[in-house]
């Protein structure tokens, strides 16, 4: 038998991010697996079977229960009944007009996958492992703005590892959250990183976009998992994003809190 899902509703102000976390190779309870199973959909189910290694499939199944699980924290629909809809670069998005007003964003990586959820404001989220093996600096040479490209390089050799990846993962909490995907060339919008501050951002004025709309936190999730929120939503208003590991259907951690905004 499925276990049972939280009893719903959690509350989500509008000012709050949920960020739920889960290390998906660390799920490997047979039962739960199968439990999983029932709860994402058939087409979810045929692409699962798709993937040729073994550790891609489980981060899928795991990555893809936890955003039905989670969503059914917050409205009164069991995980297997949720419908969605995507637009032409992927995003999905709640099918459904008498749902609450909930957004999400799915981001999973060697070893951890997060769930993003907002009340109807745009969100993206990006977890990276950063201690996989390619080029880094080298990619930021090709696809970054300039300034950052120089901020970057202005660095100790030791640190630009650990910068990049923080650009990298703001960047693409950025395109997920306006739900455009690689479309939006990475080097017409600039992020501004300050000790102590926020994230700022700049757009070319090819891009058109305010950066007074839009509020970003960084989240560090282990030594090697750097990620980072995206909200539309105006600077200067207060934004929290609160932070919950579970395994779905089977418990949580500790929450902890991550302050953000301006």
């Amino acid at each position: 038998m499925m276990p049972s899902p939280p009893e719903p509703p959690l509350s989500l102000r509008p000012d709050e991010v949920h960020l739920w976390v889960v290390e998906p190779e660390r799920v490997s309870d047979p039962r739960l697996l199968a439990a999983y199973q029932e709860v994402i959909s058939a087409e979810e189910r045929a692409r699962h079977v798709r993937f040729r290694f073994e550790k891609h499939r489980l981060q899928f199944l795991v990555s893809h229960a936890l955003v039905r699980v989670t969503l059914s924290r917050y409205a009164p629909v069991q995980p297997h009944a949720w419908r969605f809809s995507v637009n032409e670069y992927g995003r999905p998005e709640i099918v459904g007009d008498t749902l609450p007003r909930l957004r999400f964003n799915l981001s999973h990586t060697d070893g951890m996958a997060v769930c993003a959820v907002a009340l109807d404001v745009d969100v993206g989220a990006d977890v990276e492992h950063s201690g996989r093996p390619g080029q880094t600096v080298e990619v930021a040479d090709s696809f970054f703005a300039p300034s950052e490209v120089k901020a970057l390089r202005a660095l100790p050799v030791e640190r630009q590892r650990e910068r990049f990846f923080d650009y990298w993962t703001l960047k693409e909490s950025y395109i997920k959250a306006r739900g455009a995907g690689l479309s939006l060339p990475l080097d017409q919008f600039t992020f501004h990183l300050e000790p102590g501050r926020p994230p700022g951002i700049s757009f070319d004025p090819r891009l058109v976009d305010d950066p007074e709309t839009w509020q970003f936190v960084q989240v560090r999730l282990g030594a090697e998992h750097p990620a980072a929120v995206a909200v539309r939503r105006a600077r200067g208003l207060p934004l929290t994003v609160r932070c919950q590991r579970t395994v779905p259907l089977a418990g949580d951690g500790p929450p902890w809190v991550v302050p953000g905004g301006y």
